[in-house]
């Protein structure tokens, strides 16, 4: 086959190739801490209302404490 000689080319990119905007779309790889140790005002508030008001009456602490750790990178 005659014609022009293909390049090789690599198809990878680098995160800092990926605009601004887009690099939180990538997961993170790791928690930085362990979940035991992460978010522990939320935590703290969450187990302080269950325990004087049962765990039904915490819900809006116990979210709060969910989206914590979602935000520390944790999957809940």
């Amino acid at each position: 086959m005659g014609g022009l000689p293909i390049e090789n080319t690599s198809t990878a990119i680098s995160l800092s190739q990926v605009p601004k905007d887009q690099k939180s779309a990538v997961p993170d790889s790791k928690p930085k801490k362990k979940i035991c140790c992460a978010c522990p005002d939320t935590k703290k508030l969450r187990d302080e209302c269950i325990v004087e008001h049962g765990e039904s009456a915490c819900e809006k602490w116990i979210e709060a404490h969910r989206k914590c750790l979602r935000a520390e990178g944790f999957n809940v």
